[in-house]
């Protein structure tokens, strides 16, 4: 009998420490969730290059939000502009890991802004969700009043996380009281559900959806969007798996487009080579109407 009371009491303690791990596991996550999704410092906060690098004019832009804090970007100028492209980037390191990306715009004929959030590369303050929004409204303004950019000349285009900003803006035009004011088009590019959706996906064993602070629900935003719309998506996306695309795609209203590219996350634009610059080619000449 010693015996067995010994051995019941062994695994009840296990057991508890199982859960006692557990607990704590959960608790951690809960609390550390803007720092597992806003990656300033990965690779680097530090702007070590720019435009020029690629031979690209460009104008450094500070860009103030409503709540007092400065934004820092580029406003890069095509030769002969058809259109502008507002590029919110991803999660992690600042708008001089963007460069790829900016020569293919210009390459396209188009200018493009892009800026770093609060807290990522030399712009002021901490990165939040709300905070997020505040940046993305501040540059709107930044085109559409100061530099006195029409909206409908105006393509927004996100990636990663900015689909999720890029998207939330949009919404946030369609439904604004003047009216009149919807851009272009939308391009989400190697976008997500919705932190949740993504994160019971990637965490099953975790109460993700109970837990989560951070929403950005990127797929409710496209239900609203009214301008034309493309998503683009890898079927090798290593870090948001193909389905999140599919059903970013079924959110959004027509008209809309799926380009669909080879290659990694982080990667897959430039695997993707002259079908990627094709697509989006197509869809912004369709938006523009040119």
């Amino acid at each position: 009998m010693q015996g067995k009371r010994v051995s019941v009491n062994s695994i009840l303690g296990l057991v508890f420490a199982v859960v006692a791990a557990y607990g704590l596991v959960v608790a951690a996550m809960a609390v550390m969730q803007p720092r597992l999704l806003f990656l300033p410092d990965m690779p680097s906060r530090v702007v070590n290059l720019d435009p020029g690098a690629l031979g690209l004019a460009f104008e450094p832009v500070t860009i103030r939000t409503d709540d007092g804090v400065a934004l820092d970007g580029w406003y890069v100028p095509a030769e002969r502009p058809r259109g502008v492209v507002l590029f919110f980037h991803g999660n992690a390191g600042n708008i001089a890991h963007r460069l790829d990306s900016v020569k293919i715009f210009n390459d396209l004929n188009l200018d493009t802004l892009i800026f770093d959030y609060r807290g990522y590369g030399r712009s002021e303050g901490a990165a939040s969700e709300a905070g997020l929004t505040r940046d993305a409204e501040a540059v709107w303004r930044y085109l559409t009043e100061t530099r006195g950019v029409q909206p409908e000349r105006i393509v927004l285009f996100g990636r990663s996380l900015g689909a999720a900003v890029a998207a939330g803006l949009a919404t946030g035009l369609a439904v604004a009281p003047d009216g009149g004011v919807a851009p272009a088009g939308l391009i989400v590019e190697s976008g997500f559900v919705s932190v949740p959706d993504l994160g019971a996906r990637l965490y099953p064993w975790l109460p993700v959806r109970w837990l989560a602070t951070l929403k950005f629900p990127t797929a409710d935003y496209l239900k609203s969007v009214a301008s034309p719309v493309l998503v683009i998506h890898s079927r090798d996306d290593e870090i948001i798996p193909f389905a999140q695309g599919e059903a970013l795609y079924e959110a959004a209203r027509d008209p809309k487009r799926f380009l669909v590219l080879q290659g990694g996350h982080n990667d897959g634009f430039l695997a993707s080579g002259q079908r990627y610059g094709d697509g989006i080619n197509a869809f912004i000449s369709e938006a523009l109407g040119d």
